[in-house]
């Protein structure tokens, strides 16, 4: 009887045991596994902040571009304008010359 006791309480010592290595290893698992995450996390920002650091700076570009795009649009624009009424600006500048030297004072 005694003996069985014994062996009961081995028993016991060697599943407490096993189950203390066994949390031991599970919190070893856990560990790797939060920091394997933590990393992965971590590139995952990063490649996240590079994404939209290039898509910024392409949309910078692209305003840019489309401004002076819009620019010289508009600088043709006016020198269309300009050239087709230089002969009527000449004419109003001679006539408004002509005013102020023939009017007396």
């Amino acid at each position: 009887m005694k003996q069985i006791i014994e062996e009961i309480v081995q028993a016991e010592e060697k599943v407490l045991s096993v189950l203390k290595q066994a949390r031991i290893q599970a919190s070893e698992i856990s560990q790797s596994s939060e920091k394997e995450i933590s990393a992965k996390l971590s590139d995952a920002k990063e490649k996240a902040q590079e994404i939209m650091q290039s898509t910024l700076e392409e949309g910078r570009k692209e305003a840019e571009h489309l401004r002076e795009k819009k620019l010289e649009q508009a600088k043709q624009k006016q020198d269309v304008l300009l050239n087709k009424n230089a002969k009527t600006i000449d004419d109003l500048v001679k006539e408004i010359c002509q005013t102020v030297l023939t009017t007396k004072l």
